[in-house]
């Protein structure tokens, strides 16, 4: 069984929201960790376990990273990290995945299928290098970040739907 972990330097977890319903807000998680265990080179056997720090959540506006932090949405000091364990992983053609498993976040737990994108393998300074984007979509809702307000004009300030993007560089261990 070949292990990979993910490569921080070279990896990116980003999500987008939309605010006001005219324009999208992206932020980060800058602290993350992910293992991945496969028999089979084409990862079509593939068990993914993945955890992000909230406290490490960034979209470039201090007050509003504080506000995400609060018990408003991810209350950090009761739920400091998301983490997603893989059930089944789907090879829907030659490259690409739909990678299914249990999502945790602010204490829910729920099943989620991702469409994996595998980009390639190269090796660098002696070590392979696995590529992969990942993406898909999730309701804020279902995992208690129900926090909104209207506007002047009687619509909402967030979105529902949180889309998710991926970017891993996964590296091969010894």
């Amino acid at each position: 069984m070949a292990t990979y972990k993910i490569d921080p330097a070279h990896s990116e977890i980003v999500f987008k929201v939309r605010h006001l319903v005219i324009s999208t807000v992206s932020g980060n998680f800058s602290k993350f960790d992910a293992t991945m265990t496969s028999d089979k080179e084409d990862f079509s056997d593939a068990q993914i376990n993945f955890e992000a720090d909230v406290n490490s959540i960034t979209t470039n506006n201090e007050q509003r990273d504080g506000h995400l932090k609060s018990p408003d949405f991810f209350d950090t000091a009761n739920y400091p990290a998301i983490s997603f364990k893989s059930t089944s992983i789907e090879k829907k053609d030659e490259n690409e995945f739909a990678l299914t498993g249990d999502l945790t976040m602010h204490g829910v737990t729920k099943s989620l299928t991702l469409d994996v994108v595998y980009n390639g393998t190269d090796v660098f300074y002696g070590t392979s290098k696995y590529g992969f984007e990942i993406t898909g979509k999730i309701n804020r809702k279902e995992f208690g970040l129900t926090w909104n307000s209207a506007t002047e004009k009687g619509g909402i300030v967030l979105s529902e739907d949180i889309k998710l993007a991926l970017n891993v560089q996964m590296a091969k261990q010894a």
